[in-house]
C-alpha cells in the first residue's frame, strides 16, 4: 500500500477541492490551471504557501466571489488557511483567471 494512500490527501489537493466546493456553493465554476506549493514554517507553526491561478468564465457573481475570498471560511481536515490574498485578476480569452496565495497551516 502506498503511504501517500494512508495519510490522505496533502494540503494542496484539499484546498482546490475546498475552493470548488466554495465556487459551486456560489454557483460558479471553476478550473486550477496551476498551482505551486512550498513548504512554510515559523517559530509555532507548519504549514505550506500555496500560489494558484484559477480560471473561469466571467458570469454574474464570479467577481463578488473573487471579492469575497480573503474573508471566505474553507473546510480542510487537518488544515485552516490562515491567510489568503487575490493577487491579480485578468481576463485571457474569454476567461478570468485570478492568481491568488494562501497560507495553510496543520491543525494539531
Amino acid at each position: 500500500m502506498r503511504m501517500d494512500a494512508i495519510r490522505g490527501p496533502d494540503a494542496g489537493t484539499l484546498l482546490i477541492r475546498a475552493l470548488r466546493g466554495h465556487a459551486s456553493a456560489a454557483g460558479l465554476a471553476m478550473h486550477v490551471e496551476s498551482i505551486a506549493c512550498t513548504p512554510w514554517a515559523s517559530a509555532t507553526f507548519v504549514g505550506t504557501l500555496h500560489r494558484l491561478t484559477i480560471a473561469a468564465v466571467p458570469v454574474p457573481g464570479l467577481r463578488d466571489w473573487i471579492d469575497g475570498l480573503p474573508d471566505a471560511e474553507f473546510a480542510m481536515r487537518g488544515h485552516i488557511v490562515a491567510d489568503l490574498s487575490v493577487d491579480c485578476v485578468e481576463t485571457i480569452g474569454d476567461r478570468e483567471h485570478v492568481t491568488i496565495a494562501v497560507l495553510t497551516l496543520i491543525d494539531a
